[in-house]
């Protein structure tokens, strides 16, 4: 199954993934039926979850039902246990929106929702990061998970979001981090061939590798950085209970 799973991450185009690969997972959900883990966000359970990875896959971190992963069902908790999310009436700007989220968060009567992509056919619409195409001081909330380490200008990125947030607003910003990490972030852009992509930035359409400097690399934009760590509040339980992931900071920032 991992080597199945990593197949199909390595050599099928993301927005093909998107539309099918649902479809697909619950299928494989009736062979994990249990009751070992639990997923919060869409409140199944299973004997274990699924491995996932496009090179050395994790055990345990596909939901065959919802395709939550890890980080998604950390953030879950922390929108349900520590915010107002659920309830507050806000206009919220979804980037490369999660499969798992989107139908839940389009059925939230106190959120505007709008989803936005280059390429998702989910998207509601297609977008440049670079030039996101709303109003200053428009959004509430912004969601753009593993996005920054694929987009040729993060800095320009992080800027537009500044930009259309409403003052007091919002967004969670998480990257994926390769450990050991380095010091400080790392990019080249004269590497532009997909193997050597891997080599330097740990996915071939990664063009930069993050380090202990993200934090201020967001404050550097201007924005105000917490670093929320849910993880540590939770217990030994609820930690393999929900198959969260290790030492996982979510970055949560404000303007």
């Amino acid at each position: 199954m991992k080597f199945i799973i990593s197949f199909f991450l390595r050599h099928v185009p993301r927005k093909y993934l998107q539309l099918f690969s649902h479809i697909a997972m619950r299928i494989m959900a009736v062979f994990y039926r249990g009751d070992t883990v639990e997923c919060p966000v869409c409140e199944s359970h299973f004997r274990k979850f699924l491995p996932y990875g496009r090179i050395s896959s994790r055990s345990n971190a596909l939901c065959p039902n919802c395709l939550a992963l890890e980080r998604h069902r950390l953030i879950w908790l922390y929108l349900k246990r520590k915010t107002d999310f659920f309830t507050k009436e806000a206009k919220m700007l979804h980037i490369a929106p999660e499969l798992c989220f989107m139908d839940r968060f389009e059925a939230l009567d106190n959120l505007e929702y709008i989803t936005a992509d280059i390429e998702s056919p989910l998207a509601k619409v297609k977008m440049d990061i670079h030039e996101i195409p709303f109003e200053d001081n428009s959004i509430d909330i912004i969601f753009c998970n593993h996005v920054l380490e694929h987009v040729y200008d993060d800095i320009q990125a992080l800027s537009e979001m500044k930009r259309v947030l409403k003052p007091g607003g919002w967004a969670i910003l998480q990257v994926p981090f390769f450990h050991p990490l380095p010091e400080t972030t790392y990019e080249d852009k004269s590497i532009t061939d997909p193997k050597e992509r891997e080599k330097a930035f740990g996915q071939d359409d990664h063009v930069r590798m993050y380090g202990e400097d993200y934090a201020e690399r967001l404050r550097g934009t201007g924005f105000n950085v917490v670093e929320e760590r849910l993880i540590e509040e939770l217990s030994d339980q609820e930690i393999s209970r929900y198959a969260l992931p290790d030492n996982e900071i979510i970055y949560k920032v404000m303007k």
